[in-house]
């Protein structure tokens, strides 16, 4: 038993020193720094360990990015609910912009197509904009799907801090990437009180949040209501 602790725990000091060190790669030299031969040399080990312990360098590259967001998040704190979804969901789009600003190279991997493999980071986060879209949703505030939303906010803030990163540091303004959120939300948003028209899709998509909790009704009827009611959404 101590054995095996002693191995465990020497596999996750592995893990923790390749991971630093790609990082530290990634932060100063760019993503072609980050190499197999590279990032075994600085940590002092052989290439073969990284693929041993993380099984390819998209592996490595994903523990990175968790790496970095996490110290990203302990640093600028993570957003906390405020209870209200609509601040939330701005509070969270800022927090998104500034992780891209300040790490280029590493939001560079995460949202290059070329990789083809989808990050457990990027993932994770997108999950956390479809926790925030639902409690806009659940109050009557979105006008579209709520998918719909998250597809669009996703490709707005992807495109915004893409756009930042192409110029150079002193040229950049985030009244862009403002703009851009104000673009998004007029179109996924409803205002208060809301139109007619906007009004009955809101209250479609709220609605829609709470059928799979529904207990008085079986799996298909569920299944029916969120039918209607994603055809009413979608007109």
């Amino acid at each position: 038993m101590a054995e095996e602790l002693t191995i465990d725990i020497g596999r996750l000091d592995m893990r923790e020193s390749l991971v630093e060190v790609s990082a530290r790669l990634l932060h100063e030299h760019g993503p072609a720094a980050v190499t197999t031969r590279a990032v075994a040399q600085a940590a002092g080990l052989q290439p073969p360990a990284i693929y041993r312990v993380f099984g390819d360098k998209d592996g490595l590259l994903d523990a990175v990015a968790e790496h970095v967001f996490a110290a990203y998040v302990a640093e600028k704190v993570l957003v906390a609910n405020s209870g209200d979804p609509i601040e939330d969901l701005r509070a969270g789009w800022d927090t998104h912009v500034g992780f891209g600003l300040a790490n280029a190279a590493l939001f560079g991997l995460l949202t290059d197509p070329g990789r083809g493999t989808r990050s457990p980071a990027a993932a994770a986060g997108l999950e956390v904009l479809r926790g925030r879209v639902r409690r806009v949703a659940a109050i009557g505030r979105l006008r579209v799907a709520e998918e719909r939303a998250v597809e669009l906010i996703h490709a707005a803030g992807t495109g915004a801090v893409l756009a930042l990163l192409s110029k150079p540091p002193h040229d950049r303004s985030l009244d862009l990437a403002d703009a851009m959120y104000d673009a998004v939300t007029r179109s996924i948003l409803t205002d208060l009180p809301a139109p007619a028209e906007d009004g009955t899709t809101a209250a479609a998509v709220a609605f829609l949040t709470v059928v799979p909790q529904l207990p008085m009704l079986t799996s298909t009827e569920r299944a029916l209501m969120s039918e209607w009611l994603n055809r009413a959404v979608s007109g």
